[in-house]
């Protein structure tokens, strides 16, 4: 069985790659590097917040396009693609699901908890698409997809609200 490598700050700053890719260090938290790597999405998104909804998803797909680069070098360097240090995926999916979340704590924080749950639970097809795509793209594609299941459950809590 081959061992997962544990990537440290050494590796973080061997590369820019590694740096944006590892979420600037959230990736290298040992429990849950995924939720932490959400966590900042948060100020990114609030930096974000004051600009129109196209130019907010404007820079968020071009963090996309980024991120399928630098994930695919991260990715090659540990010798394992979608490493569980890699957040740079989960970043942009949340900030792309926060640019349509009403500005509110009680609504980011519902869609933090959704965006994590979809993402941790990888429903259909999600998980089909993490296990076929194995590169820089699928490992962005799949948190992409999490971070719209979140985005439509956000929807329809929205829309039972207010009706």
């Amino acid at each position: 069985m081959k061992q997962i490598p544990v990537p440290n700050v050494k590796f973080l700053i061997a590369h820019p790659a590694h740096f944006f890719s590892l979420g600037f260090g959230s990736g290298l938290f040992p429990a849950a590097p995924g939720t932490a790597g959400s966590l900042v999405a948060l100020p990114l998104a609030w930096a974000l917040a004051p600009l129109s909804l196209v130019m907010q998803l404007l820079i968020i797909a071009s963090l996309f396009v980024i991120g399928c680069y630098i994930c695919a070098i991260t990715s090659r360097n540990l010798g394992v693609i979608d490493h569980g240090s890699i957040v740079w995926d989960e970043i942009v999916a949340m900030m792309m699901v926060l640019a349509f979340t009403p500005f509110s704590w009680v609504w980011w924080l519902v869609a933090f908890l959704l965006f994590r749950l979809f993402d941790i639970w990888k429903p259909y097809p999600i998980k089909q698409f993490d296990a076929k795509l194995k590169n820089g793209f699928g490992v962005m594609f799949d948190d992409l997809l999490a971070g719209i299941y979140a985005l439509l459950f956000l929807q329809i809590l929205l829309w039972t609200i207010k009706n």
